[in-house]
């Protein structure tokens, strides 16, 4: 199953390729075909007429980031009655392919450490307190992401994770993902530990020397806390 994140990450590198091309229609089409998607076929996605279609990618109109969007929405909506086959190689080729991943997003409005205390039914456990603007989230399966990673790509998640909190699922003391951002580059500003069974204070004590918040949350489940994270404010859909 291709997870949320996967398929919003790889809309937005194709809807930025577009608006990025010098060629716009020229890009609409090259990712059309890339789907395997005639002309006829996305434009009664879009409600539209196959002469339109055909006049954006001759140049002869020029989409808005609007239409640009719904384009590129279409295309992985007609993907997904396939299976998302084009959407995970393309997932594999930009090295978006992390499966321990449970759900991704962007906060419209930023929000502040007292936000997500609240919404997580969050205690912070540790004596640094980082209160700057949060732009995001990203929920992570901790045992998954330990078995699966080497460290370039653990960086290349805390990349990708920059000015976001990262919410550990299955913790069962928070000494694995203490240890793994003590040593990393990159580091984020606070990190959620979800129904640790006991804390381990080692990793209490690395994450305040490294300036990292620590809060444990005691929702129930992972779908809860998907559910609270997501009905913060208004989250981007792309």
């Amino acid at each position: 199953m291709t997870n949320d994140f996967i398929i919003e990450s790889v809309g937005k590198r194709i809807s930025g390729d577009i608006v990025w091309s010098s060629n716009i229609g020229l890009s609409m089409r090259k990712w059309r075909e890339t789907f395997g998607i005639s002309q006829a076929e996305i434009a009664r996605i879009l409600g539209i007429s196959q002469s339109v279609i055909a006049d954006y990618e001759r140049n002869k109109r020029q989409p808005g980031s609007l239409f640009i969007k719904r384009f590129v929405e279409s295309l992985i909506q007609i993907d997904g009655r396939n299976g998302f086959k084009v959407i995970k190689e393309l997932a594999k080729s930009f090295t978006l392919n992390f499966s321990f991943i449970i759900d991704m997003r962007d906060f419209v409005t930023p929000l502040h450490l007292q936000d997500i205390i609240v919404a997580l039914d969050g205690v912070p456990v540790n004596s640094t307190v980082n209160n700057d603007q949060i732009y995001g989230y990203v929920i992570t399966d901790s045992i998954k992401a330990i078995t699966a990673l080497n460290g370039m790509e653990f960086y290349q998640f805390l990349s990708i994770s920059f000015n976001k909190i990262i919410v550990f699922t299955k913790v069962t003391s928070g000494r694995s993902p203490a240890i793994a951002l003590k040593i990393a580059p990159i580091k984020p500003q606070i990190i959620v530990l979800h129904r640790p069974i006991r804390m381990d204070p080692l990793s209490i004590y690395l994450m305040d020397k490294e300036g990292i918040t620590v809060i444990v949350s005691f929702k129930k489940n992972e779908e809860d806390i998907m559910k609270s994270l997501r009905s913060l404010g208004s989250l981007s859909e792309s």
